[in-house]
């Protein structure tokens, strides 16, 4: 029960983080994964290869509910997925892929590093954005794939700036966002479940995935992510953002300390 309990209320965070800011959640996901799945005797040299995959398994479900709530909104922009499309798909399955084979170490790092861009990402002044062309999302895609599947997440905290930079409003490039995260995890995911599933791993894992524990995530996800969408359409997202920044920093940092 105390199991189910913290998957639960991280899929509860984890939908409202999607429906909010356009984020899959995943790095709120990832790093209570890697200190959970060793309780449930996953190796630590494993567990964050293992919390990685199975934040983008529990993504399919929350970027789902999180999309359609903003398309219901007016919320996303077709085109622009349009072209951001192949670029996704083949960086998100091609960086799992690759990173499967990375150390523990390793992999700490890049979670880290990630966290800390994001986080300046997140707060940095944008100014007015302005329209540019959507060629530029055709190789952004690919960059977002790969980063994405390398840590576990839907890709918003790159995307949402990458589109409101080519001049979609705030609340348009959350909800493309949502979308967009589908198709990485999905990628994402599958690469992953080609590696060879670690010792520990429960039966109903896949690979890398565990699908129990992405399935517990994304069902109470699917709840919880109409919720922030709604929010995101109402509220300003400034004092949000303050304090999601500074939660991808102290992630950061509890990473390099124990990596």
């Amino acid at each position: 029960m105390p199991d189910l309990f913290v998957l639960l209320c991280l899929g509860a965070i984890a939908g409202l983080l999607a429906g909010l800011l356009g984020v899959g959640g995943g790095l709120v996901i990832v790093p209570v994964l890697a200190a959970f799945l060793p309780h449930q005797g996953v190796p630590p040299a494993f567990a964050l290869h293992a919390a990685v995959a199975t934040s983008l398994a529990s993504i399919v479900l929350t970027g789902a509910a999180s999309g359609y709530a903003h398309f219901r909104r007016g919320g996303v922009d077709v085109a622009a997925l349009g072209w951001l499309l192949p670029g996704l798909l083949i960086g998100s399955g091609g960086g799992a892929l690759i990173v499967a084979s990375l150390s523990r170490t390793t992999l700490a790092l890049i979670v880290a590093i990630f966290c800390f861009f994001a986080a300046w990402q997140m707060m940095r002044p944008r100014g007015d954005p302005k329209s540019a062309s959507r060629l530029w999302l055709l190789p952004s895609g690919f960059g977002i794939g790969a980063l994405s599947s390398a840590v576990g997440i839907g890709g918003g905290s790159l995307t949402v700036p990458l589109l409101h930079r080519l001049g979609a409003p705030l609340t348009r490039a959350i909800g493309t966002s949502s979308v967009a995260g589908v198709p990485i995890a999905l990628a994402g995911a599958f690469g992953y479940a080609t590696a060879n599933s670690p010792p520990g791993m429960s039966n109903g894992s896949w690979g890398f995935v565990d699908l129990k524990v992405a399935a517990t995530i994304g069902a109470i996800s699917v709840l919880t992510a109409p919720i922030g969408a709604a929010l995101a359409h109402r509220w300003p997202v400034a004092r949000l953002k303050l304090f999601f920044a500074t939660w991808l920093y102290v992630v950061g940092l509890l990473l390099l300390v124990r990596g």
